[in-house]
């Protein structure tokens, strides 16, 4: 499993964006609306689903924006 920096969208409930370590922060991850969230190393601590979709999302975007609930 990929190591993710993990942001959450600041005034909205559990959005967040997964940036793997190893890429670019991408420009709309601003301090204003995003804040840094910590990190995310270990498979246990991902949601279910979250590497399949997340390296999916990646290989188009660089990034992973999800819904936790």
């Amino acid at each position: 499993m990929r190591a993710y920096n993990l942001f959450r969208r600041k005034g909205v409930n559990a959005v967040y964006c997964a940036v793997p370590e190893d890429c670019a922060v991408p420009r709309f991850l601003t301090t204003n609306t995003w804040a840094f969230s910590g990190k995310i190393h270990e498979p246990a601590a991902t949601p279910i689903g979250f590497d399949e979709a997340a390296d999916t999302s990646v290989r188009f975007n660089g990034f992973y924006l999800f819904h936790a609930f």
